[in-house]
C-alpha cells in the first residue's frame, strides 16, 4: 500500500515509524526540515520537504498513486486542504486531523465527505472520552468497548490481594467453570505473552480481558481492586482534553480545575460554570496540598508535558488519591510512568494510532484500539462468508500465532472464544494480537 503523510510532527513521525514496519511504501511531507531530519532515518521512508497544501508537494509524492492519505500536521486548515487537494489529485482514501468537534456533527460531516474527505478525527475529543470512561470504571488501567459495549477490553494490573497470583490460566479457568471473560494477554516486565493453560499469574502483572458488560464486579474481586466511585475530582492543565473532560462531568462531580496560565484560567471559569477553576502551577506542591488535592478521588494531569503530568500525577498517588490518569506524549516515558504506579496514561498519538490504522489493513477492520504499555493491538473483524474462520472449530483453524481471538458478537447475543466456538459469517469477532500477526489475521476472514 502506498500511503503518503502529510505532516512529520509527533503524530505524524509515530504514524511513519509505525507503518514503516509493515510492507508499506511510505512518504511523509513536511515543509519543516528539521522535522523531514527526524524521520528521514525509518526504513524504506521517503521524504520531501515541501508545503502539503501545494501541487508541487503533493506531485512530487505522487499523491495520484496514493492508497491512503494521512494530513496530521498541527495546522487544522491545512490539513483540510491537503487532504481535499490529495483526493482530487487521486488519492483512494483521505483522512485529516481536526481541532473543532463541530465539523464532526453529522450534517457538517457530510460536507467534508462531498468535498472529498473520507474521514477526519480529533484525538482530543477520542483522549477525552478515553478519561471519561475510565473515571467511570476506576478498578481498571483501560476499558475499550467494541460492538457498541457488547464486548469490552478490559486491563487490570494485578494486585497482591488477587486470587489469580501463582495459579495458572486453567486452574482459574476449572475453579471458575463457564466464564463471561477470557484473559488474552499478560504484560510483565515490558514483554507480552499471549497465555496459554500452564502460564501462572504473578503479582504486578498487567493482564488483558475480553469480557462482557455483565462481568466487571467479578473482574474487579480478581484483580485485587475496587472501583472508586468519584465525587470530588482534580484536572491539572486547561488543554482542550481537560476542557472536555470538565465540560461533560461538571454536572455530575465536584470538577477542580487548575491551570498556571491566570489569563487562561480566567477564560475557562467563564467556559465552565460549574467547575472551580484555579489560577496555580501544579508543580508546586504546596499549593497542591492547600487545594485538598489529598481528599480527591481522581487526578486527571493533561498539561501537555510530559514530565509536568508525570510529576504531579506521582504526587497524587503519594496523596492517596485512588484514580490518577497521566496523559503522557513521549512515548519513552509510559513504561517509566506504569512503574511508578500511575494507574492510566493517555496517549494522543496512540489514540490517533487506532483511529488510522484500521485504513491500513486489506481486511475490512471495524475497529482498532492501540494500547497503552503494550506491544500490542485489539482489533474488531467481521467475519465474510466462505471465510476460513467460518468453516471449522476454532481450535482447528490453526490461528495465528501472536494472536489470539476473545470474543464474538452475533446480533445480540455475546459469546467468549473457546476451543469450541465456531465462527458464522457476519458475526463481529475481537482478536489480540502481537505487532507481527496484526499482516497475517486478515485472511483468515476475508
Amino acid at each position: 500500500m502506498k500511503i503518503v503523510i502529510a505532516g512529520a510532527g509527533q503524530v505524524g513521525s509515530h504514524l511513519a515509524r509505525m507503518l514503516s514496519d509493515e510492507v508499506h511504501d511510505i512518504v511523509v511531507i513536511d515543509d519543516d526540515p528539521k522535522n523531514i531530519e527526524n524521520v528521514s532515518g525509518f526504513a524504506d521512508i521517503i521524504t520531501i520537504t515541501g508545503d502539503a497544501t501545494t501541487f508541487e508537494a503533493l506531485t512530487k509524492a505522487e499523491v495520484s498513486k496514493a492508497n491512503l492519505f494521512i494530513a496530521v500536521g498541527p495546522v487544522e486548515s491545512k490539513n483540510i486542504i491537503a487532504a481535499t487537494l490529495a483526493k482530487q489529485l487521486g488519492a483512494k482514501k483521505s483522512i485529516a486531523r481536526i481541532d473543532n468537534d463541530e465539523y464532526l456533527r453529522p450534517n457538517n460531516n457530510e460536507i467534508f465527505i462531498n468535498m472529498g474527505i473520507d474521514y477526519l478525527f480529533y484525538p482530543e475529543m477520542v483522549a477525552a472520552g478515553e478519561v471519561i470512561t475510565l473515571l467511570g470504571n476506576t478498578g481498571t488501567s483501560e476499558y475499550v468497548n467494541f460492538s457498541g459495549g457488547k464486548l469490552s477490553l478490559v486491563v487490570f494490573k494485578l494486585e497482591s490481594s488477587s486470587p489469580l497470583i501463582d495459579h495458572t490460566l486453567a486452574e482459574m479457568t476449572a475453579r471458575a467453570g463457564k466464564m463471561n471473560y477470557r484473559t488474552v494477554a499478560i504484560s510483565r516486565k515490558g514483554k507480552t505473552i499471549i497465555p496459554t493453560g500452564s502460564d501462572y499469574f504473578k503479582e504486578e502483572d498487567t493482564i488483558y480481558i475480553i469480557t462482557d458488560h455483565k462481568s466487571m464486579n467479578e473482574l474487579l474481586a480478581l484483580s485485587g481492586r475496587d472501583n472508586v466511585k468519584v465525587r470530588n475530582m482534580m484536572i491539572l492543565g486547561g488543554s482542550k482534553i481537560g476542557q472536555r473532560v470538565a465540560l461533560s462531568l461538571q454536572n455530575q462531580v465536584n470538577v477542580k480545575l487548575v491551570d498556571y496560565n491566570e489569563e487562561k484560567a480566567h477564560k475557562l471559569a467563564e467556559m465552565l460554570d460549574h467547575t472551580l477553576v484555579i489560577a496555580e502551577d501544579g508543580r508546586n506542591t504546596e499549593a497542591m496540598i492547600e487545594e485538598d488535592l489529598g481528599s480527591m478521588d481522581a487526578f486527571v494531569a493533561v498539561t501537555g508535558r510530559s514530565e509536568t503530568n508525570i510529576l504531579a500525577a506521582m504526587l497524587a498517588k503519594k496523596m492517596g488519591v485512588k484514580k490518577v490518569i497521566a496523559e503522557i506524549e513521549n512515548i519513552n516515558y509510559i513504561s517509566l510512568a506504569e512503574s511508578m504506579g500511575i494507574d492510566t496514561i493517555i496517549n494522543k498519538k496512540l489514540t490517533t494510532a487506532s483511529s488510522i490504522f484500521r485504513f491500513t489493513m486489506n481486511t475490512d477492520v471495524q475497529a482498532i484500539k492501540c494500547l497503552n504499555g503494550c506491544d500490542a493491538e485489539v482489533l474488531e473483524f467481521i467475519a465474510k462468508p466462505d471465510s476460513h474462520i467460518t468453516k471449522m472449530p476454532l481450535r482447528d483453524v490453526h490461528f495465528t500465532a501472536g494472536a489470539t481471538v476473545g470474543g464474538v458478537v452475533r446480533g445480540d447475543k455475546v459469546f467468549i472464544a473457546t476451543g469450541d466456538t465456531e465462527i458464522k459469517a457476519y458475526d463481529r469477532v475481537v482478536v489480540f494480537s502481537l505487532p507481527d500477526a496484526i499482516s497475517k489475521i486478515g485472511r483468515f476472514f476475508e
